[in-house]
């Protein structure tokens, strides 16, 4: 009777994701019926503002040049910012000499940065994944120290009394321990990726999702900005699982908690 009921619960369970979402779609229908479609577009108005957008194509392209950038800017900043994490997280006077750097840019928001990147890179695309480089690599940075800081004192020791030398016990014990780290780092890194473009583009970009919703704004759509708000989220939410699914396929077992 346990097992049938824990087996009924797990199964239930599965479903509730599913019915928060039409849950929020009704509380959404319900509310743009109270109010005008230029302050809230109806569920039914934005998915019609979505299949315009399809037909002409602008979704398709949006996606395409936001997500590009977003990829290689977020790339860059992983493979930047884990040696860099690394190595001060394993050296105290590198750590306190990069320190204030870390902490004083990763204060300042990467739309400061933006007349500044657009006149150091160009117009181009250069600024606009350079910029979401700098949004994600201190992240990255301070996730990957934590992680090497928590390494076990007692598997270092292990590693020297077996004659490991620095630079062994490092790739053999202090590496594949900081995984868990390097993953959530990562995996925050994209989010503030997805926040950063929007920025970006919304400044210096004639496509994007961006772009898409400052076009929306001058146009008076505001359905074209509830489908470009949604776009982001469920881009943002898949390249979220895909990320955990290879975390977990090739890296699961470094003990990975996703």
């Amino acid at each position: 009777m346990s097992t049938q009921k824990t087996s009924s619960n797990s199964r239930l369970i599965r479903f509730v994701p599913l019915l928060a979402v039409l849950f929020g779609i009704l509380v959404w229908e319900l509310l743009s019926r109270q109010l005008i479609p230029l302050f809230l577009p109806s569920p039914w108005a934005t998915v019609q503002a979505a299949m315009e957008l399809w037909s002409e194509g602008m979704i398709t392209e949006a996606i395409y040049a936001s997500m590009g950038r977003i990829a290689l800017g977020w790339s860059m900043g992983v493979i930047v910012g884990v040696p860099i994490g690394i190595i001060m997280g394993s050296s105290l006077i590198l750590r306190k000499a990069i320190e204030p750097y870390v902490d004083f840019f990763r204060f300042v928001p990467p739309i400061a940065f933006v007349t500044l990147a657009i006149i150091w890179l160009g117009p181009g695309e250069a600024s606009k994944v350079g910029l979401i480089f700098y949004a994600t690599i201190f992240i990255v940075i301070i996730s990957v120290v934590a992680g090497v800081q928590a390494v076990s004192q007692d598997r270092l020791r292990a590693a020297a009394t077996l004659g490991a030398g620095r630079m062994r016990t490092l790739l053999t014990v202090v590496v594949p321990s900081t995984i868990p780290a390097i993953v959530t780092g990562a995996r925050l890194a994209m989010g503030n990726s997805f926040l950063t473009v929007v920025s970006a583009e919304i400044v210096a970009a004639q496509e994007g999702i961006g772009a898409l919703i400052w076009s929306a704004r001058n146009y008076g759509r505001t359905e074209w900005v509830f489908v470009g708000i949604i776009l982001l989220g469920v881009l943002g939410y898949l390249s979220d699982q895909i990320l955990r699914f290879f975390a977990l396929k090739f890296l699961g077992r470094y003990d990975i908690k996703v």
